[in-house]
């Protein structure tokens, strides 16, 4: 049986705890939990000098690779091009995009450099599952090194429309770098539209039946996979997270008041602002409302190196107080806001004894923040998912509250709508919820990509590596 490969710009080290909320890092822990395999990618640790010299760890039937960066390569490759250049361009923040030729070449550079990292660790017949746009480039650098066995790529962000991926200088260079993948996964069947459209508008490629396309001389594959989460482990975990000493703490502290919970790492595609304006004009509307809930929004810092991450902790932290200094009384805020990870498994156990999950964000991939607080309900009282309408989840919860997260006013009512919530119609609008979440769970997810992969690739003849990036106009 073939080995399961698994790229990723981070890696969970065994041993690690899992404090983040949802996210890709949980996501490749659970593909990963029942078959075995390698995973690959960097330690996080940035070293003064880059090493050709990777780590190596066996826990059970998983072996984890990683590489150190150095300080230059983790400033271009993750810091400049990564997050200032693609992660706002893949969620349509334009403003915010920042280019840098050196850190394209930079990105460039360590994708080639842990590329050859990888190769010793190879062998003929494993499938190859390349990850998010760090390693957009990851597969073409193995087929220029002569891997010509399955390579897949799974994209965790929305995959930008023609006009906008345009915005990106040597964009016709990166839409060929995916061509050297044999199945490229996307969130939404809106990704997939905007993907083939780049492909016949940018590459003068041919679409063809099935979700095959070709461009750039090669022929590959693509499909909508949503990802999912392991719904009745989740479920199980957050019913016994619910007595656990966390628990009763949060419990204890709202005093028979209703819990609005928002968890989300620090970052401005999540709307969190927003959110704090529209617990404002929440309280402002309806008044009745005030010393009735409060809302937790938990947001751990992140990226701390980007500028716009450290103006946006500034922003929240100032109308955090300006709320609560018009709104609060001597025992009693509505917001609390925490700079802090909490476990997946007290988190499990916030999410269920939550009134309302509030997951906004501008634009998302996915959000399994959002899957995760559907699943964590008590069936006989479950609480409300007030989602965005522009998160992949809403293609699949679509029985939430949906609301376009830069309108505060409805972000305000749909608060106001999800308190008085009859039980009834909380019950009817869980249950298709939680139905599809059972329904698509992450081994469906990482079943669903390994049997696509095998089969674009049965269906391909030896792939040939499409033309170097890198050239000498860069």
């Amino acid at each position: 049986m073939a080995r399961l490969v698994i790229v990723s710009n981070r890696v969970g080290a065994p041993g690690e705890r899992a404090a983040r909320a949802g996210g890709l890092e949980v996501a490749l822990r659970e593909a990963l939990r029942r078959e075995g395999g390698l995973w690959f990618g960097s330690s996080g640790a940035v070293a003064s000098a880059s090493s050709d010299t990777p780590h190596v760890v066996t826990a059970g039937k998983v072996t984890y690779v990683t590489a150190d960066l150095s300080e230059a390569d983790h400033s271009e490759y993750y810091v400049s091009y990564a997050n200032g250049t693609l992660w706002p361009l893949l969620h349509y923040r334009l403003g915010l995009v920042d280019y840098k030729r050196s850190a394209f070449r930079g990105y460039l550079g360590v994708n080639a450099h842990l590329a050859r990292m990888l190769l010793p660790f190879l062998r003929p017949d494993d499938l190859i599952w390349v990850h998010d746009y760090h390693f957009i480039p990851f597969g073409l650098e193995l087929r220029k090194l002569g891997v010509a066995g399955p390579i897949g790529f799974f994209l965790h962000t929305p995959f930008p429309s023609t006009e906008v991926l345009t915005v990106l200088p040597h964009h016709a260079m990166m839409l060929e770098a995916l061509t050297a993948y044999d199945f490229i996964g996307l969130q939404t069947s809106n990704d997939v539209r905007a993907f083939l459209g780049c492909i016949r508008r940018i590459a003068g490629g041919e679409e063809l039946a099935g979700g095959a396309f070709k461009a750039f001389g090669r022929r590959a594959r693509v499909a909508a996979l949503p990802i999912g989460i392991d719904t009745e482990a989740y479920a199980k975990e957050a019913q016994q997270a619910e007595r656990s000493a966390e628990a009763f703490r949060l419990k204890a502290s709202l005093a028979d008041r209703a819990l609005i919970i928002g968890v989300d790492r620090l970052d401005y595609t999540k709307g969190i602002p927003s959110r704090f304006e529209a617990i404002d004009g929440l309280l402002s509307d309806w008044p009745a409302h005030r010393r009735r809930f409060s809302y937790l929004q938990i947001a751990p810092h992140s990226r701390a190196e980007v500028a716009q991450y450290r103006a946006l902790r500034r922003e929240l932290e100032a109308v955090a107080g300006r709320v609560n200094g018009k709104f609060g009384e001597f025992d009693w805020s509505p917001i609390r806001y925490l700079n802090r990870s909490f476990s997946r498994r007290v988190l499990a156990g916030f999410y269920r004894l939550a009134r309302i999950g509030l997951v906004t964000p501008f634009r998302d991939g996915m959000n399994l923040v959002a899957k995760e607080f559907v699943a964590a309900q008590d069936p006989e009282n479950p609480g409300v998912l007030i989602l965005s309408r522009f998160a992949g989840a809403a293609q699949e919860l679509d029985a939430a509250l949906l609301v376009n997260p830069i309108d505060v006013d409805e972000i305000a009512q749909a608060l106001h709508l999800g308190l008085e919530m009859p039980l009834e119609e909380r019950r009817r609008r869980w249950q298709p919820m939680m139905a599809t979440l059972r329904a698509n769970t992450v081994a469906d997810w990482r079943e669903g990509f390994l049997a696509a992969l095998r089969a674009a690739a049965a269906g391909a003849a030896a792939p040939a590596a499409p033309a170097a990036l890198g050239s000498g106009d860069l």
